[in-house]
């Protein structure tokens, strides 16, 4: 908040300027990019339209995202943003190929909705403002020429979809407050209240619960719709199972039992068997991965049934009648695809699909036929279906600018090394294409969470790094990432966070014996924890980067929780460590970037919403000032209409230009 005043002047100039009378067009060989009126560019030079025209091309793979079966009809929603628009919107494909038609619009990007399960005559979605992720709930009839989205709920509190009783066609939702609604600007204590509602009838909603913490969400209801599945998370390492019953509003937990003396494990419901019984859900608790399990409502006993595969369970869908299950395995950061019948015993998949990893799976409820979307190195999300006879068609197409062809983008490969205390780390590695020659300079891509992971996939913008500018890309999963079990997960939790800081280190010292890569030439980058890790990485290893770019990262954790939302403190304390215990206070002082940050020497490039509510915009304020004080070169760009990333084409191009304008003047000199 120190830079206010200073960031607001300089916002009114931009925004001055815009409104005056426009100067003589310069000519092609001075013109600049000017950043549009939401952005606040501090340090950045002036961004060439001669770059941005070398590599715009670059700025417009649009794939799509599954959102929902119709209820009846074979056709669907999907997320995606249309040619020359600045956000992802909801579109109705109603069949293979199909164009989409456009149900959703606005300023604001909308990438979560689902029909009205009995009939599809409307649909719910959730949209937020400007970043903040105070998501809002909206009904969008489909049955009349030109409706408008009706608002279903407050803008004091955070809501969100969570599912349907489709025989009442009511939605059960929930609610967290926030915030700016409390007395001092935070709050103490914070619940999860779950509502019912006839989305037709708002004003009727029921109270189901109200439940302490934030980390509430329900799933499906059982097959009477007498009772809902709930997942209560504790942190990345522990989550519970509860029911909740929809009449009386009772609740209890069923996984693990009550008074259990096992460790700590993660729990989350994926279905129920079609008498109610029974449920299948995915569970640490027999090892290291998450496994598919079937859970007996009566004795408690749990059924393995995924045993065999060494890897996560990470997504499963079933058929309306329970006779099939599909289930995602991240096999080493590639989703696959596995097929198991009502008894567990795992079938074979009579279907050719393509190669990719998949995303998101879901079954037509009346027609037993599989969804799946799929991403690789060639491009992003394009959905196909699988139907029963094995038959697979493709229902979208992704796009690209004109004359863009992605047919030979490098594939990622997996590479491993040693860390400090002989841990194995792995990451994926896109080398550049074999035309360009001697030894290439490295970005290092290190992903949030920090229990994310990075994984196989399309690379977007940042294929332009690797075919264009001939860098080679690394993204780790170091310590603390999920993917390779419940105790690499766990391992750079509370006193160990430094630890996954070393396997950076580890990293740069293998990049040192790789004999096609350039140890004087590499830039570190990560957004959110990711961010963390890059201002680390610039503390510790000052002297062996030769740049870093900060997204959305946390500079100081002691002020970063006190600073976040207050739904989200006590999930990252779990992670992070409790600032109120004066020893763990000490060691997060002495760790945090901002402590160290006399020992940033490189050039430093911050990127910053001015709403996000998980990483304030304070976090980059603070390191942005220190580290200028300290004589180092500072780039800021933030954004006013942002939150936690860019979500909005025309930020995300600024950023991309400067992107590259930074690597040139850092790693390709």
């Amino acid at each position: 908040m120190k830079l206010r005043l200073s960031l607001c002047a300089l916002a009114t100039a931009v925004l001055a300027a815009c409104a005056s009378t426009p100067p003589p067009a310069p000519s092609s060989s001075t013109a600049t990019v000017a950043p549009n009126a939401n952005l606040v560019v501090q340090g950045i030079p002036p961004v060439p339209q001669s770059l941005a025209d070398a590599i715009g091309r670059y700025n417009d793979f649009r794939g799509h995202t599954f959102s929902d079966w119709h209820p009846t009809a074979r056709e669907m929603l999907v997320s995606h943003r249309k040619a020359g628009a600045n956000t992802a919107q909801i579109f109705r494909v109603t069949s293979p190929l199909a164009e989409g038609q456009q149900l959703t619009d606005g300023a604001d990007p909308v990438t979560r909705a689902t029909y009205e399960p009995r009939t599809g005559k409307y649909i719910v979605f959730e949209r937020a403002a400007g970043g903040n992720e105070v998501g809002q709930i909206f009904r969008l009839p489909l049955d009349q020429a030109g409706a408008q989205p009706v608002l279903l709920t407050s803008p004091d509190e955070r809501h969100a979809i969570n599912t349907w009783l489709r025989k009442s066609g009511q939605l059960v939702y929930s609610s967290v407050p926030i915030d700016r609604t409390a007395q001092g600007g935070t709050r103490t204590k914070i619940t999860t209240t779950l509502w019912l509602m006839d989305p037709e009838k708002p004003a009727g909603r029921r109270k189901l619960a109200e439940l302490d913490g934030g980390g509430w969400a329900a799933g499906r209801p059982s097959p009477d719709e007498r009772t809902l599945s709930l997942t209560r998370y504790l942190s990345a390492n522990e989550s519970q199972i509860w029911l909740l019953d929809l009449a009386s509003g009772a609740t209890r937990q069923v996984a693990p039992a009550v008074g259990s003396t096992e460790a700590k494990a993660s729990y989350s419901p994926a279905g129920w068997a079609p008498d109610g019984r029974a449920m299948w859900i995915a569970s640490d608790r027999a090892g290291e991965f998450r496994e598919l399990m079937k859970l007996d409502l009566a004795s408690g006993g749990m059924a393995r049934v995924s045993s065999h595969i060494p890897w996560d369970v990470s997504g499963v869908t079933l058929t309306e009648d329970g006779s099939k299950l599909a289930a995602q395995f991240n096999v080493d950061g590639r989703d696959e695809l596995r097929l198991f019948d009502a008894s567990g015993k795992e079938q074979a998949l009579n279907a050719k699909l393509p190669d990719g990893n998949i995303g998101t799976a879901s079954y037509h409820r009346g027609r037993s036929e599989l969804a799946l979307s799929i991403s690789n190195a060639q491009g992003p999300g394009q959905i196909y279906s699988v139907g029963t006879d094995g038959k697979v068609q493709q229902w979208t197409k992704a796009s690209a600018a004109p004359g863009m062809d992605t047919s030979g983008f490098s594939e990622q490969k997996i590479v491993r090394w040693k860390s400090f205390d002989g841990t194995t780390i792995s990451g994926l590695m896109t080398p550049p294409p074999k035309k360009f020659t001697g030894k290439r300079p490295v970005l290092i891509s290190i992903h949030g969470g920090p229990e994310s992971q990075a994984t196989f996939g399309f690379l977007g913008r940042s294929a332009y790094y690797v075919q264009e500018l001939g860098m080679a890309l690394i993204q780790p999963n170091v310590r603390g990432s999920s993917g390779y079990g419940k105790s690499f997960l766990a391992m750079d939790n509370g006193f160990k966070r430094e630890d996954s800081v070393k396997d950076i280190g580890a990293l740069l010292d293998w990049i040192a014996t790789q004999p096609d890569l350039d140890p004087s030439r590499v830039l570190v980058t990560g957004g959110s924890y990711g961010g963390y890790m890059t201002l680390a990485v610039s503390t510790n290893y000052a002297d062996r980067i030769a740049g870093a770019i900060d997204v959305v990262g946390i500079s100081h954790f002691v002020t970063f929780l006190n600073n976040t939302e207050s739904y989200r403190r006590d999930l990252r304390r779990v992670e992070y460590g409790d600032e109120r215990d004066p020893a763990m206070k000490a060691h997060l002082e002495k760790i945090s970037p901002l402590t160290n940050a006399a020992k940033i020497k490189k050039p430093l490039f911050v990127i910053q919403g001015k709403n996000d509510p998980r990483v304030p915009y304070t976090e980059a304020e603070q390191i942005v000032e220190t580290v200028r004080k300290g004589g180092t070169p500072v780039w800021y760009l933030r954004a006013e209409n942002e939150g936690h990333g860019f979500q909005k084409k025309d930020n995300q191009d600024f950023q991309f230009y400067s992107t590259v304008l930074f690597m040139q003047q850092t790693v390709l000199k």
